[in-house]
């Protein structure tokens, strides 16, 4: 390989230097190719780090479990997927549980530590990961309606703050996925995926789409609302997460 990434706590990072420079000046491997990813720890209520070793950290499977728990209880709070069948719930819920458990973590910036709190994670608002899948799943229904309607897109005029701000929100992808990657912080990715969220939710109170009584706004603000999911989706899906069909 041209470049080893080894992702372990940032605690380690004194070890790895020491290593890499043995491995360099073994003969093994240069020390340019090799490479230390330190993450920060994830802590308890009291602050203080989860010990795997002492066996008193939740399997993730339980913890899986857990969140697919609390998801369903939000998601029955905010009466989302009462429209669907059970199993459908079940999938939906299980997507906003992993999507709570990824963005919680790639949100933070990978050297730093971060206290472990799965109601605010599985929040609907705010900076967490259900929020953008509600987001994206709101542009789907829309989709769906426009599509029932026969509203298709057209080209995208700009006249409105809201549209503007959700314009240059979109133009921020390549900075945000070039940062995350020449970095190697996921973060600035969650980052921008977090601002899209709040520019669209800016732009759908403040320019009415399939209301609008001229065609041509119309068809250009449906275009920006499906360049903001397909963006969406996009970087969800490079941080690991499904946006469900409904909720």
């Amino acid at each position: 390989p041209q470049l080893s990434l080894y992702i372990v706590d940032q605690r380690q990072a004194l070890h790895f230097e020491q290593v890499f420079r043995a491995s360099d000046r073994a003969g093994y491997l240069p020390e340019k190719e090799l490479e230390h990813l330190g993450f920060g720890t994830v802590n308890g209520p009291d602050g203080k780090p989860f010990k795997t070793r002492d066996g008193g950290t939740l399997k993730l499977q339980a913890f899986i479990a857990q969140a697919d728990e609390v998801a369903t209880a939000r998601m029955k709070e905010a009466e989302l997927g009462s429209d669907v069948s059970e199993a459908e719930q079940k999938d939906i819920a299980h997507k906003v549980a992993v999507a709570a458990i990824k963005f919680s973590d790639l949100s933070n910036v990978r050297t730093t530590n971060y206290i472990f709190d799965l109601e605010r994670f599985v929040s609907f608002e705010g900076k967490t990961g259900p929020y953008l899948l509600y987001a994206a799943v709101r542009v789907k229904s829309l989709a769906r309606r426009a599509a029932a309607e026969g509203v298709k897109a057209g080209p995208i005029s700009v006249e409105l703050d809201a549209e503007r701000a959700l314009v240059l929100a979109l133009d921020g992808f390549k900075d945000a996925l070039r940062g995350a990657y020449e970095k190697r912080m996921p973060h600035i990715l969650c980052e921008h995926a977090y601002a899209l969220g709040q520019a669209f939710s800016g732009f759908y109170a403040a320019a009415p789409i399939l209301v609008e009584s001229d065609p041509v706004k119309k068809a250009s603000r449906l275009a920006l609302a499906l360049a903001t999911l397909k963006q969406l989706e996009i970087v969800l899906g490079l941080i690991g997460i499904d946006v469900p069909e409904r909720m």
